[in-house]
């Protein structure tokens, strides 16, 4: 696999920021998070007027070879048919992509169909979906770091193309539980903790789906290798997304990250560089069990609970105008002394 350098963001301007931050007409801190995210971009960015050029949402599809052992209530094919959707205009995603002026690319990343051409869809097939990781490696290493290549690849051509905020969404029948056993390896957090509904399944199902997954992860002789971890139970889509964030943060681009499996693909990539990090806005936290557990063990602070959980992107895609919101107030508002207004330092004098 291709070394990724990625650069701590500078804090070159880091005081700079902070002063044009405080001095708009407010007080401050005011404004919460939105401070934090204005300061974060303008450091990626290494300028005091930071700007959002051509957004982009990026959905990663693959099929999983654990769906045979019952643990998701959607057969298969619905991953298929989803993708479908997508290139029609009729999910969420593009519901909300078009809203907020958001590009969106679909990519097949090892969905078990084979579609025709269209203008929105990346063909990076890798398989038609992964192996069972109940009884074998979900795929091979040398796979693995083919399609960890293949999601750098696909967010390099759209930062080529001028885009330098993006965020990443997926579908596949089946990935939570890949997000939850990947996250379980890697932080130590008992399975138990990490399983959740998914895509609607009941008490009973949950239950199902945590004792397949335990027995899965004491079946196999795991490493502490990140990528040989996702190999053993990742998708590939997930695999993808790890080398997405690696090649974004590489090329100093702000990374939108969605909820809980775009997160697992974040974990493991912080494993094999930790300043992917620094590049990350956290937009939500996901309803899905796991999730907020997930986000502390990485010091996240999302900027939206609104009780979602469907992945898409579509928590980046709704997060979007608040990230905009930062840029728009850092470059625009009034400072007091631009405004007229004095600060409740300065003494008023008295005429």
């Amino acid at each position: 696999m291709k070394t990724i350098d990625i650069k701590p963001i500078s804090d070159f301007l880091t005081a700079t920021l902070k002063e044009k931050i405080d001095l708009k007409t407010k007080p401050v801190g005011a404004l919460g998070q939105l401070e934090s995210i204005a300061l974060q971009v303008g450091r990626i960015q290494n300028t005091l007027s930071p700007s959002l050029q051509k957004p982009y949402i990026i959905v990663f599809a693959g099929d999983h070879g654990i769906t045979e052992e019952g643990v998701s209530p959607y057969p298969q094919e619905v991953t298929y048919q989803m993708v479908f959707n997508f290139l029609k205009g009729g999910a969420a995603i593009n519901v909300f992509s078009k809203q907020n002026g958001i590009d969106l690319k679909v990519v097949d990343a090892g969905v078990n169909f084979d579609f025709d051409d269209h203008e929105n869809l990346i063909k990076a097939k890798m398989g038609f979906g992964t192996k069972n990781f109940a009884n074998s490696s979900a795929m091979d290493i040398k796979v693995c770091e083919k399609a960890i290549e293949k999601g750098a690849n696909c967010v390099s051509k759209i930062i080529d193309a001028g885009s330098n905020i993006v965020g990443f969404g997926e579908m596949g029948i089946g990935n939570t539980s890949s997000a939850s056993v990947l996250m379980s390896v890697i932080t130590g957090i008992p399975i138990e903790d990490c399983v959740g509904a998914g895509t609607g399944l009941d008490g009973v199902g949950i239950s199902h789906k945590k004792e397949v997954l335990k027995k899965a992860i004491n079946s196999h002789f795991i490493l502490k290798d990140p990528i040989e971890v996702l190999a053993l139970f990742g998708g590939f889509e997930i695999a993808m997304m790890v080398g997405a964030f690696l090649k974004a943060a590489e090329r100093q681009i702000t990374i939108m990250v969605d909820g809980f499996i775009v997160t697992s693909a974040l974990l493991v990539a912080s494993k094999i560089n930790k300043n992917v990090l620094d590049y990350c806005v956290f937009t939500h936290t996901s309803h899905e069990k796991g999730h907020q557990k997930m986000l502390a063990y990485l010091k996240a602070k999302p900027l939206l609970n609104i009780g979602m959980r469907l992945g898409e992107g579509t928590g980046g895609a709704i997060a979007y105008p608040i990230i905009k919101s930062a840029i728009l107030f850092l470059n625009e508002m009034a400072s007091f002394d631009s405004a007229g207004v004095s600060n409740k330092n300065e003494e008023i004098e008295i005429v």
